[in-house]
């Protein structure tokens, strides 16, 4: 992909979808990306909702699960993603980021055996991630980004960074605390930053074990145990990278569990910091 005239295209120029938003203001020099979920059906019902000039909100772009992506705004125009917001000296990040949406219910609850949305639709236990959000004090599920989801996004973002020369990626709980708890914890943003530009958090966040659980040399039941299996109950450690519901993992060492690194299902992850 590329970006001419503001305007995402693929390598053969032909422009990307483009659904234009009554919902955006005047002229936008950026200075950082938000990334944010739709909180939404799908994609679809997000884009048409953005259109209606009654939803009060709109994105630069929304990614769906599949991997494809819709422009509603020109990244030169003001798109209203970020509402009440602050990041350093900047208040009002409308005024300075182009926002992402990425199609996704966000956070869910369970009864019974089943997890819900919002807007009443269910979802399997593989596709949930159960954590405690950084702004929270209670776990609760969230729905796994996908694997395509995820890779579009990054290589969307590389652009992005790279035309507009952006200082940083954030997410909309990071310029908006205890309003807004987008992308959440299932979205990897530590390994994406690295990705992306080359750093990680200070103190990147630790997660715990919510049972013994056996470490795989990839992602999936069909990959072997690593040696050192299963962790216990409780067992720290580290997200070093993510394919859907599958987690990329380094064990953070003490006497009851080896320093190793593996694949593990996320549904037993619960973040502690």
């Amino acid at each position: 992909m590329k970006i001419i005239r503001h305007r995402l295209q693929d390598d053969q120029g032909k422009a990307l979808p483009f659904e234009s938003t009554p919902n955006q203001g005047g002229t936008l020099v950026p200075e950082y990306l938000v990334l944010h979920y739709t909180a939404g059906r799908d994609a679809e019902s997000s884009i048409r909702w953005f259109k209606n000039k009654d939803a009060d909100a709109s994105a630069h772009l929304v990614i769906g699960r599949d991997g494809s992506v819709t422009q509603m705004v020109p990244f030169d125009r003001i798109a209203w993603h970020a509402g009440i917001s602050r990041w350093e000296d900047r208040f009002g990040l409308n005024t300075y980021s182009i926002g992402i949406e990425l199609d996704n219910p966000g956070k869910l609850q369970r009864r019974g055996n089943r997890w819900y949305s919002w807007f009443e639709q269910s979802y399997d236990d593989d596709l949930v991630i159960e954590a405690v959000h950084k702004n929270e004090s209670e776990p609760a599920g969230w729905h796994a980004f996908t694997p395509m989801q995820i890779d579009v996004t990054l290589e969307v973002s590389f652009l992005l960074m790279k035309k507009y020369k952006l200082k940083d990626v954030l997410g909309h709980e990071d310029i908006a605390p205890g309003r807004k708890n987008d992308p959440g914890p299932a979205f990897p943003m530590s390994s994406f930053c690295s990705r992306l530009l080359g750093c990680r958090e200070e103190q990147p966040p630790v997660f715990e074990t919510t049972t013994h659980l056996n470490v795989r040399s990839g992602p999936g039941l069909q990959n072997p145990t690593v040696s050192g299996n299963p962790l216990n109950l409780g067992a720290q450690l580290e997200i070093l990278d993510s394919q859907g519901i599958w987690q990329l993992i380094d064990v953070i060492e003490t006497g009851t569990d080896p320093d190793i690194q593996g694949w593990v299902h996320g549904r037993y992850l619960r973040r502690v910091t």
